[in-house]
C-alpha cells in the first residue's frame, strides 16, 4: 500500500519550514555569543585534539561563514515560495516536474523528428541494416525496456527472454511493434480448487513436464492427463503447444517463464501468475516504437551482442 494520506502534504510543509526556522534560531544563538579571538592554545582550547597537537579553539565564526548561513537560508525561504517546496503549496511560479518534463520532451521530439522521419521511408530489410537507426534503438531499449528484461535482453524470472524464439504473441516485428504500444497482460487463473487435491495438482504438473519428455512419474503424469485436458487444455491446447493469439505459453519446449521444474509448475498451478506489460505509446513516437521492435527483433536473429 502506497503511503499517502490527506495529512501529508501539510506534515512536510511544517517539517521543512521548522528546519529552516531551527538553522535561523541556531544562527541567531551562536551570534549573540560575544567572544574575542585568541589563539591561546591553553586557555581558549575546547578540549578536541587530532593528530598529537591539531587543537581546536573555541573562537566566533568567520563573519564570510555566517553570511553564508544568511544566504542559504534566504534562498531556502525564496525557494518554498516559488516551487512547491512544502508540498501542500504549489509554488508562486506554478512550477511541475510534470510539465518540465513535457516541455523536455516535446524539445527532444521535435530535435529528432527529421531524423525519425528519414527512418519512416525504409523498409523494415532497410530499416535493421541502418546503424544510425539502430543505435538510437538501442539507447530507446536501455532506457525503457532493460529495467525488466535486462540490458542483455535476456530477462529474469518473470520477464520474457528476448534473444530465444519462444514468443508469447508472436516474434514478427508487427507483433513486437503492438506488443511495445499497447503492451500485454497475461493471467494464468489458479486452478488449485477446480483440479483437486495436492496429489492431483501434482499429476497435472506431471502431465505437463511429459509434454517436453522430463516427467519423472509416468504413472502419476498419465493419471494428470483428464486434469489437464478439463482445466488448462482451452488455453494451452489439448497437445500442450498453447496459443500466440491469446499469450497462452508452449508447454513442450523447455522455456520457462517461471521455471520449469515439478515445484515451480505445481506452484504456477496453484496460485496463478499475472504478468503485465505496459503499454509505450503515449511514451514513444511510432517511429521509436517501430525502431525499437526492429532492435528488439534481431535479438532473437542473433544479431545483437
Amino acid at each position: 500500500m502506497d503511503f499517502t494520506h490527506s495529512a501529508l502534504p501539510i506534515m512536510i510543509g511544517v517539517v521543512v519550514l521548522a528546519s529552516i526556522v531551527a538553522c535561523a534560531l541556531f544562527l541567531w544563538l551562536q551570534a549573540r555569543k560575544k567572544l574575542k579571538v585568541s589563539f591561546d592554545v591553553h586557555h581558549n582550547s575546547t578540549g578536541h585534539v587530532w593528530d598529537e597537537d591539531l587543537k581546536e579553539l573555541n573562537n566566533p565564526m568567520p563573519r564570510w561563514w555566517m553570511m553564508l548561513f544568511i544566504i542559504t537560508i534566504v534562498f531556502a525561504l525564496a525557494y518554498v515560495y516559488l516551487y512547491p517546496g512544502l508540498a501542500a503549496h504549489s509554488g508562486q511560479l506554478g512550477w511541475t516536474s510534470q510539465q518540465q518534463y513535457e516541455q523536455e520532451k516535446a524539445s527532444l521530439d521535435a530535435a529528432t523528428a527529421p531524423l525519425y522521419a528519414q527512418f519512416s521511408k525504409l523498409t523494415d530489410e532497410q530499416l535493421l541494416a541502418q546503424p544510425e537507426a539502430m543505435q538510437m534503438a538501442e539507447r530507446l531499449f536501455l532506457n525503457n525496456c532493460a529495467q525488466c528484461h535486462g540490458a542483455d535482453a535476456r530477462g529474469s524470472k518473470g520477464f520474457p527472454n528476448l534473444t530465444d524464439s519462444d514468443w508469447l504473441h508472436g516474434g514478427g516485428m508487427n507483433s513486437i511493434q503492438t506488443s511495445i504500444a499497447q503492451g500485454r497482460h497475461g493471467v494464468m487463473p489458479a486452478l488449485a480448487s477446480q483440479i483437486g487435491n495436492s496429489d492431483d495438482v501434482r499429476a497435472v504438473a506431471q502431465y505437463v513436464l511429459s509434454f517436453s519428455g522430463r516427467a519423472t512419474d509416468s504413472r502419476l503424469a498419465a493419471f494428470g492427463k483428464s486434469g489437464f485436458i478439463a482445466n488448462c487444455a482451452a488455453c494451452h491446447g489439448a497437445n500442450g503447444k498453447g496459443n500466440q493469439a491469446i499469450g497462452a505459453p508452449n508447454l513442450t519446449d523447455k522455456i520457462w517463464l517461471y521455471g520449469g521444474s515439478e515445484r515451480a509448475i505445481v506452484e504456477t498451478i496453484r496460485l496463478g501468475r499475472n504478468n503485465n506489460m505496459p503499454a509505450h505509446q503515449n511514451l514513444l513516437s511510432a517511429d521509436q516504437i517501430r525502431i525499437l521492435a526492429g532492435y528488439v527483433w534481431r535479438f532473437s536473429q542473433g544479431n545483437n551482442s
